[in-house]
């Protein structure tokens, strides 16, 4: 069931022991979002916590500074930024019901009792900007913080194709309620570990073109992690560097996982990343999307660029 603003303002204000579910390799999108949630509802009084299948980054630590998360048997369950329930990880057969779902996926499935969606919004953290206002709760400087980062993450420091006036406007306000939008900058953006440029490097050296170089596809192996000491939080933002590359129109990366590989593509107006991906259970945004395949690196990379080969031969070259 879709819900309206007033809607889903109403269920979260009614809630009691409310359990918010990040997606996993979480973002600064879905966590941004759920702290801001987090600490508005806990101000209310109410028992709140957040989980997350893997384990939150470190970049992301300012979140946490001023959280607790109490033991409770969750009785409402709200997942926070998660297009398809496989992107809860493990904590999907831990919720086999999720009462409210906030997100702005075009591809979101529709799992949740209820859905506040909106595919207009260039994050969550804008969707849940609003829901806040509409709950006329407080955005304290801690919440702006968490606010604006799922801001900027999510449309690459404003440079992305999802970035509106109201996005802009909705920033400004954030800033002006305390958000430390040069910090955030900085430190999401203009701050990489040792182990994260090794990565970079290691990675830079499996570049592939293919279809007269309008795709440019990466690899992320097990080896390339272990040789530079990366996490997997070290990696986010990788995913953009073949799509960076002058005229390329779609960018590929295979992060190898235990259970496969993770795919991502980022594109250029030209093609329609979210449709590729879907073939193979995922999607997103037109201009960053994923999916999850199974099997080997060759057998994976040969099923991606098949199912790519028709967007790329159709698209055409701006004049």
């Amino acid at each position: 069931m879709d819900l309206n603003m007033v809607q889903a303002a109403r269920l979260l204000l009614d809630a009691q022991d409310i359990l918010l579910l990040a997606h996993r390799s979480p973002d600064g999108d879905t966590l941004g979002s759920c702290f801001a949630l987090y600490y508005a509802l806990q101000g209310l009084g109410k028992r709140v916590r957040v989980e997350c299948a893997d384990r939150f980054p470190k970049k992301y630590d300012y979140f946490l500074q001023d959280a607790s998360f109490p033991a409770f048997e969750p009785r409402f369950i709200a997942a926070v930024d998660v297009a398809d329930r496989k992107l809860l990880g493990e904590k999907d057969a831990c919720y086999p019901v999720i009462n409210l779902c906030i997100d702005h996926h075009p591809t979101n499935t529709g799992y949740a009792a209820a859905r506040l969606l909106d595919p207009t919004q260039a994050a969550t953290a804008q969707l849940c900007f609003s829901l806040l206002r509409e709950m006329q709760l407080p955005i304290t400087p801690r919440i702006a913080d968490c606010l604006f980062t799922g801001i900027t993450t999510d449309t690459g420091g404003f440079r992305f194709s999802n970035v509106t006036a109201q996005t802009h406007r909705t920033a400004a306000e954030l800033i002006s309620l305390g958000a430390d939008a040069a910090g955030i900058n900085t430190r999401m953006f203009e701050t990489k570990s040792r182990s994260r440029l090794e990565a970079e490097r290691l990675v830079m050296e499996t570049l592939e073109y293919h279809f007269d170089g309008r795709c440019a596809l990466i690899h992320i192996s097990q080896e390339i992690r272990a040789r530079s000491g990366a996490a997997e939080e070290d990696l986010e933002g990788v995913a953009g560097l073949p799509r960076q590359i002058e005229g390329v129109w779609l960018g590929i990366t295979l992060n190898e996982r235990p259970d496969g590989y993770k795919i991502s593509m980022r594109s250029g107006a030209l093609i329609n990343a979210s449709e590729i991906c879907a073939q193979f259970g995922g999607g997103g945004h037109k201009r960053a999307a994923g999916c999850m395949v199974e099997g080997g690196f060759a057998a994976v990379r040969a099923q991606l660029l098949a199912a790519a080969a028709p967007f790329i031969e159709a698209a055409q070259e701006p004049s």
